[in-house]
């Protein structure tokens, strides 16, 4: 029988007393690779119809879903993989959740306790491999306490700046049969905002001639966004977001500004340059989305910085703050609300020139262009889309021209490759109601592209894009930055991706012109199930703003 709170005198194998505390604390799904490391765990699921086991194809998938699946819901997405080979495909996974700060658990089947440090069949020690990648990296050798580390493990993945957790569990430990008491539900801390900070962002937003607001990060939920969005219209201060964040406020906000990253509109980074006040909500402020830490420096002369973050550690890690709140974003935007300054008009002119800027324009002499293909998505699919993309210049497209809404972006802010295909299924799982959009290069789609059998057999309905410009286009445009004209290591050979999808019982037809997208776009949204369309570019056409010259 299931057991969703059993009793604490019950004897209970350890797989048991797990799920049990899975359930405990509202796990309904559970995405893995199955491995003898764990069958007590798999016996134990067998009895619990409330939790939905999705097999994948290979652990980099399963690390993938977890990770959508804890940024769509913000509690952690529950990955099962096996030691060894299994867990080293999975640790791409913890990566990204850890880069982009999204809640996730991953359970590692490890060797039995009385085995290690013998170098075991597929023995890795975990804690020493993961503890670089994870908040918090441990193994469970005694079943009884198995439900203080699952409390724990759910707190470290939410609390302060969320993240991945890696248990490693003993197969034996598994087996034994013991007493446990359980624990309840655990939820995130409310982070309050401290009002005497409050005040002083009122009187540096008041003397501010250039404000700015630049958000990002998680923990970002409907009331935040819509009252962080509400007081920057009603001041006409201009919003932007951090590398791959766009849909932290809906970019119809009347102040909207456009995202920061790789390719950003000129006219925004020129803002951002010329604001005297950055107001900084969630984001870190990495690499990706200070250009180098060039855009924004850590010292930040000539402009005051306010930092907002869950996070205590990561305020003042990196950038000199001027102003450090420590809160989460709820409490802040509660806050900001009670703050009222003078109404600029610098809102309605970034949302301007940030409309001009996502509004494509034809390129002449290209078979297939994407802007016009972004522009026909935009008429046909709802605002509510969820576009979900790994690493590749062909994700610059959409960055660019297409406009997000609420909870609508599952992109790794890690640049990893092989993320679409499988976000896009845990996101499909996660929201049936909605449209989902798997973008994905050439070079991206066969890192993982496999899971298209995992979307098929979980009766999945989304659409995938493969890009195909026969190459791994991102590192071609460096290459010819750095040694141009000479090609090495960066071209591509590449099955028929249409056929290839056909095969793992999608719909899929081959698109090589502008004009055939928007009808074979018509005729995938009018299926079922997984569709897929393989859209063959030219790799001339190197990203969203610039050719390559002289390619063929």
């Amino acid at each position: 029988m299931a057991s969703d709170s059993a009793n604490p005198a019950t004897l209970r194998t350890g797989g048991r007393i797990l799920v049990d505390q899975l359930r405990a604390q509202g796990c309904d799904r559970i995405f893995t690779v199955p491995g003898e490391s764990f069958l007590a765990v798999l016996d134990a699921l067998h009895d619990t119809p409330a939790i939905d086991l999705v097999v994948c194809r290979q652990e980099g998938g399963v690390g993938f879903m977890a990770c959508a699946d804890g940024a769509l819901t913000g509690r952690p997405g529950i990955a099962f993989v096996t030691r060894g080979p299994g867990a080293t495909n999975a640790s791409i996974g913890v990566h990204v959740a850890m880069q982009d700060s999204q809640p996730m658990i991953l359970f590692i089947g490890d060797v039995d306790r009385g085995t290690r440090d013998r170098e075991a069949f597929q023995e890795i020690n975990f804690e020493a491999m993961f503890t670089p990648i994870a908040k918090w990296a441990a193994r469970i050798d005694d079943a009884r306490r198995i439900p203080e580390y699952v409390a724990r493990a759910y707190a470290t993945a939410m609390n302060g700046r969320p993240g991945p957790v890696v248990l490693a569990l003993p197969e034996d430990m598994l087996k034994d049969v013991v007493e446990a008491v359980d624990r309840p539900r655990v939820d995130r801390v409310v982070q309050a905002t401290d009002p005497i900070q409050i005040a002083a962002l009122g009187g540096a937003l008041d003397g501010a001639e250039r404000p700015m607001l630049l958000i990002g990060g998680a923990g970002w939920d409907d009331a935040a966004a819509r009252d962080i969005a509400q007081w920057a219209e009603r001041s006409g201060v201009p919003v932007a977001s951090a590398f791959r964040r766009q849909d932290a406020v809906p970019n119809d906000c009347p102040v909207w500004a456009g995202n920061l990253g790789y390719g950003p509109n000129p006219k925004l980074v020129e803002r951002i340059r010329a604001a005297d006040l950055l107001l900084v909500i969630g984001a870190r402020l990495g690499e990706a989305t200070t250009d180098g830490y060039t855009l924004i420096t850590p010292e930040h002369p000539g402009q005051t910085l306010v930092h907002i973050h869950p996070d205590p550690d990561e305020l003042g890690s990196v950038y000199r703050a001027d102003l450090a709140i420590c809160a989460d974003m709820a409490s802040f935007a509660d806050g900001l609300l009670s703050i009222d300054i003078p109404p600029r008009t610098t809102g309605a002119e970034a949302h301007a020139e940030y409309l001009a800027w996502s509004t494509p324009a034809p390129r002449p002499g290209l078979a297939l262009d994407l802007g016009p293909c972004v522009a026909a998505m935009r008429e046909r699919l709802p605002a509510d889309t969820i576009i979900c993309n790994g690493a590749g210049n062909y994700s610059g497209w959409w960055h660019r021209y297409w406009r997000y809404d609420l909870h609508s972006q599952l992109a790794p802010t890690c640049g990893a490759m092989g993320y679409g295909v499988p976000a896009a299924t845990a996101a499909a799982l996660r929201h049936p109601d909605r449209q989902v959009v798997a973008l994905a290069g050439d070079g991206c789609f066969l890192m993982n592209g496999q899971e298209l059998a995992t979307a098929v057999a979980q009766d999945a309905d989304m659409l995938v894009l493969v890009i195909d410009n026969s190459g791994y286009g991102t590192i071609r445009m460096h290459q010819e930055r750095d040694y141009p004209g000479r090609v090495s290591g960066t071209r591509l050979h590449n099955p028929d991706f249409a056929a290839l999808g056909r095969a793992y019982g999608c719909w899929a037809e081959t698109v090589e012109t502008t004009e055939a997208f928007a009808p074979a776009l018509d005729r995938a949204l009018a299926q079922g199930g997984v569709k897929l369309l393989h859209l063959k570019t030219e790799m001339r056409a190197i990203s969203a703003g610039a050719m390559l010259a002289g390619e063929a």
